[in-house]
């Protein structure tokens, strides 16, 4: 990397996100500065078959400089139910990495990045804001396991995904690695078998505590109804690892962004589809648009939420430990119906800002020009943590926004709001000022021993505009 690059990486990190690092939170801070790994189990096929896995990988690779993209698996998945994933179909990831390698030149100058870290290090750990080379993803793509069910589990069914699962979980990382499953789970199955094998007890704990999963459903059937659960790989990893497995089982995010996407398809004809060489292989749509995006939108590093804690809320969702939909298994889930209403409704507020996200990353894969999204701070605390705030119970508390900034230069417009679900405080509070840089909130005499979320949303006048967040977790005391 050149000089000048070494300098952008510095200003990108303490300036254009906002985050700082000092003696006292070093370490903390220096993870903030690293993207979140996650690993993508897709049955992307051809446009013709079923084109919203190449929609969602399209959008992820509009957005590579905020996710380490540690795999792109091709599996089985409800499209070859009854059959076997045909390699052929994993030509389709290699459309949209052809297409991504295309834009980079102006996707890079997004970040004034110039080129890429040597081969070592692009493998190793990448920093908020690097682009990855095509060369690398292309190095990251391989097939996993090609067929459905618990009968692909086993002795005989290792396969290159399930290999790069375990070498990534075993890597020197305290990273989560998310798998986002957008098909059948089983080659993530398998890595977990293989090791349960061979290793002891204390290490294949070890091993699960490093993971997350966020599933699009179960893809690891044949449909339904009814739904035989029980040949599913995905309840055989909530059997098997129970709460030591951190499993997110959506059953509401996908159906929104599959409906609000169909709805609003003009607006995809207009802004994404034919924005840059991305934009020129973004199919149009068949059954829905993009079911399988809510998976790493529930990990995007916005400041809006910890996604290892579901009830959180984010773009991908908000979930609860409970029962499943199998009626058998546990894990972290909406599909109950109050639980599903309270996803929904977050799911849609926060629609309008997700997509206009995305165009404008188009806007930059077309122009190499475009919006920035507004960095908040918080308090005088920069980043994209959570900010702690222990008052007194009784008194008025400032929630200082004023030294957000946009690297644009647009003006800012403020909206402060409480998140209840997130919270265990249920009595009533109001927050004076919500639409101003300066919050203020009374907290209540009764608020002792409880949590109140507050979300800061920031959004810039450019075009389209673009929001930034930060969470402020409220814990008052006597």
């Amino acid at each position: 990397m050149n000089l000048r690059a070494k300098k952008f990486w510095t200003f990108f990190g303490l300036l254009v996100l906002g985050l700082s690092v000092s003696a006292e939170t070093g370490k903390r801070n220096e993870e903030s500065l690293l993207k979140p790994r996650i690993v993508v189990l897709t049955d992307i096929a051809p446009a013709d078959v079923e084109p919203d896995d190449m929609e969602s990988m399209v959008r992820l690779l509009a957005h590579a400089d905020m996710f380490e993209i540690e795999g792109l698996v091709a599996t089985g998945g409800w499209n070859i139910c009854g059959g076997t994933y045909p390699e052929s179909w994993m030509d389709s990831l290699m459309t949209v990495i052809d297409a991504y390698e295309k834009d980079l030149p102006n996707l890079m100058k997004r970040s004034e990045q110039e080129d890429f870290l040597p081969e070592s290090q692009e493998n190793g750990k990448q920093e908020l804001g690097y682009w990855p080379s095509a060369g690398y993803l292309r190095s990251r793509t391989m097939l996993g396991s090609r067929g459905l069910g618990i009968e692909r589990i086993g002795e005989g069914n290792d396969s290159p995904g399930s290999d790069l699962i375990i070498k990534l979980v075993d890597e020197e990382d305290s990273r989560p690695l998310w798998i986002t499953v957008w098909g059948g789970a089983n080659t993530l199955a398998q890595a977990v078998w293989r090791v349960r094998k061979e290793r002891s007890e204390s290490e294949v704990h070890k091993f699960l505590d490093k993971l997350c999963v966020y599933t699009i459903t179960d893809q690891d059937v044949c449909g339904g109804p009814p739904v035989d659960y029980a040949f599913s790989s995905h309840q055989w990893l909530r059997k098997t690892c129970g709460k030591e497995l951190r499993f997110f089982w959506d059953e509401s995010a996908w159906l929104v962004q599959n409906t609000l996407g169909s709805m609003n398809w003009n607006e995809y004809a207009t802004h994404i589809q034919g924005h840059g060489h991305l934009g020129k292989v973004y199919p149009k749509n068949k059954y829905g648009v993009e079911g399988d995006t809510p998976s790493y939108l529930h990990v995007f590093p916005n400041g809006l939420n910890n996604p290892a804690v579901g009830n959180q809320v984010g773009w991908g969702g908000y979930f609860r430990w409970a029962l499943s939909p199998d009626s058998l298994t546990e894990c972290y889930t909406n599909a109950a119906p109050d639980v599903k209403a309270v996803s929904e409704k977050y799911e849609k507020y926060f629609y309008p800002a997700i997509f206009a996200d995305f165009a404008a990353r188009m806007d930059w894969a077309a122009y190499g020009e475009g919006n920035h999204n507004p960095s908040v701070c918080i308090n005088g605390e920069r980043g994209l943590e959570s900010v702690m705030v222990s008052p007194k119970v009784g008194r008025k508390i400032r929630l200082d926004a004023s030294e957000s900034f946009d690297a644009d230069n647009d003006s800012l417009a403020y909206h402060w709001w409480i998140l209840p679900e997130a919270g265990t405080y249920t009595g009533r509070m109001d927050i004076m000022q919500a639409d101003r840089s300066v919050a203020i909130l009374g907290i209540p005499r009764d608020a002792a021993g409880k949590e109140i979320h507050v979300i800061c949303e920031v959004t810039d006048n450019g075009s389209p505009a673009l929001t930034g967040y930060r969470r402020v977790i409220i814990r008052p005391v006597n």
